[in-house]
């Protein structure tokens, strides 16, 4: 997988672009119309993030039209609160639908209507068996399936039958309605498929109007065909339905004729992208929410701090293909880091703090040094950094007997302050306990900035903030919510759960321009990694989310290939 970034008005190369092409050069299709249809039974995840990025991507790229629909056909599992974050993150993403918003439900007159006419013309019938007898007679792959008993009822029973299912005069799972295609056939899919049940559950939008709802195979294709979809594109999962899809346009009079192709949907290490799996986790309680920033929810990922960009990205060096492959972490993990590189400020935290004195600083004393931003963007400017006797550094940052390779702050060794003095450890004050709660040192003023007039050098530099000036703050940092790169390989996803996934470091140390930033804005605390302002965040006390390490693991992936 190459990390090369993709450039903006960059031509990209794949199967479903050169379909798209060919379509529009031979004319076969005037204009580009594709479609992004989930269902809003949950929240949505960087593997919709990638098919959002296509659909989206090739409306723009081809100066065509993306529609947002939702397929609405399951009211027992959708709720409006997924349809309002489901609009969200497509828009955080990037993306606008402009006017065109719709809904499978919009359609269901027509599909009913739709239902009555294969039901006229004999190729639909009513079936008293139950989910479990329809099930046993399907059939596998090996055996063909066998004729429902009810599959020769007539034109007109069956008619009257579906009539009194809408309005209501049977219980739920008594009847369907089912397509009469061939229970011999090599293809499941296409064994008499249900496409109406009856289900006594209120519709998010379309309230009690109806008890009977067409199952998605029916739906969505039909659905397809009112927006004239030129492009129906999915995820390869749904190529054994495409015959089922190509059947139900061809034996209905819809107003157009879309085709469908499939591309490999996303498999990302060291998490879990099945809808069912991230329900079960937010409802079991393993996780604080969809927007938990350890989930692959876009929700999640956002709350975390990474930026849309950096997800568009991300899409884009996966790519489009047919064949099914793990991806790393680490490229998003890459992509991330590279965007925020860019644009995040620089600023000083210390996460587990240890108290400096420094001694030959005159007490009551302060001053203001210059800091720089962000290297990597000039105009972003510099600011200013509060200094004074009493300090607090990275309690890491010391060690009372370093191995030889450790070249920060010991006693008798003197480093750099970022941005600030040389100091030297004279001494460090222990507790009762034996522990170390303070460092005592000396400065050289001589050195104001963080170089030595005399020349001389150091090879440790630290970062710090003021006692006097620091903000306290809470630093959450995440791991991956797995401890193994393919979760439930051994057939129990829950039991590789990471329980080192969250470390909430509640006692950090901000330099005072980390206090008040809205939630979302975004920083790189020096040597720590980038962090985002999380939602819980107030003025008295900041509370920040890593985002993303320093450390570059992708680039190690990709130099030992």
């Amino acid at each position: 997988m190459s990390t090369k970034s993709v450039a903006p008005g960059e031509e990209l190369q794949d199967f479903i672009r050169d379909i798209v092409r060919d379509d529009l050069a031979s004319g076969r299709v005037k204009s580009l119309l594709t479609r992004f249809p989930p269902e809003p039974n949950g929240y949505l995840h960087i593997g919709h993030a990638k098919s959002i990025v296509l659909n989206f991507g090739l409306a723009q790229e081809f100066g065509g039209q993306c529609n947002l629909r939702f397929d609405d056909t399951n009211p027992v599992r959708e709720e409006m609160e997924y349809i309002d974050s489901i609009q969200e993150n497509v828009r955080w993403l990037g993306y606008d639908w402009g006017d065109n918003l719709f809904y499978a439900s919009d359609y269901f007159q027509q599909l009913y209507e739709w239902a009555e006419y294969l039901i006229n013309e004999g190729k639909a019938y009513i079936d008293d068996q139950s989910a479990e007898e329809i099930r046993e007679t399907r059939g596998t792959l090996k055996q063909p399936g066998k004729n429902s008993p009810y599959r020769e009822r007539s034109v007109a029973e069956n008619l009257d039958l579906f009539r009194r299912m809408k309005a209501g005069e049977f219980a739920a799972g008594s009847r369907v309605l089912r397509a009469k295609i061939d229970m011999a056939s090599g293809n499941v899919n296409m064994r008499d498929p249900v496409i109406y049940r009856i289900l006594h559950s209120p519709h998010p939008r379309t309230g009690d109007a109806w008890c009977i709802y067409p199952n998605y195979d029916f739906a969505h294709g039909q659905s397809d065909a009112i927006e004239h979809i030129t492009h129906s594109i999915c995820t390869l999962e749904f190529a054994d339905h495409r015959p089922l899809y190509d059947w139900f346009i061809e034996n209905l009079p819809v107003p157009a004729r879309p085709r469908q192709y499939e591309f490999s949907r996303l498999n990302i290490s060291h998490t879990v992208l099945s809808k069912r799996r991230l329900i079960q986790l937010v409802e079991e309680e393993h996780v604080k929410g969809w927007d938990d920033p350890r989930m692959p929810t876009i929700s999640g990922l956002k709350r975390r701090g990474y930026p849309p960009a950096a997800l568009r990205d991300f899409a884009r060096r996966v790519g489009v293909t047919k064949s099914d492959n793990l991806i790393e972490m680490a490229l998003l993990e890459y992509c991330v880091r590279e965007r925020l590189n860019k644009t995040a400020e620089r600023r000083l935290a210390v996460l587990k703090p240890l108290k400096v004195v420094i001694e030959n600083y005159p007490e009551g004393e302060e001053e203001t040094l210059e800091a720089i931003n962000n290297p990597e963007d000039p105009q972003a400017g510099k600011r200013m950094l509060p200094f004074s006797r009493e300090l607090y550094i990275e309690r890491d940052d010391f060690m009372e007997d370093p191995p030889r390779k450790f070249f920060r702050l010991a006693v008798g060794r003197e480093v750099r302050l970022r941005y600030a003095y040389f100091i030297t450890c004279r001494e460090a004050v222990k507790n009762a306990e034996g522990e170390i709660t303070e460092l005592r040192c000396t400065y050289d003023p001589a050195t104001r900035g963080g170089d030595a007039p005399d020349g001389r050098k150091v090879k440790g530099t630290i970062h710090w903030v003021s006692a006097a000036h620091a903000v306290p703050g809470e630093v959450r940092l995440y791991d991956h919510l797995f401890k193994v790169p393919e979760p439930g390989s051994d057939g129990d996803y829950i039991a590789d759960l990471n329980p080192d996934s969250l470390t909430v470091l509640s006692e950090a140390m901000l330099e005072p321009s980390l206090a008040g930033l809205e939630p979302g804005s975004a920083v790189q605390f020096e040597r720590q990694g980038y962090f985002a302002v999380d939602p819980d965040s107030s003025p008295e006390k900041p509370v920040f989310n890593r985002t993303v390490a320093l450390r570059d693991s992708w680039a190690k992936i990709q130099a030992k290939k």
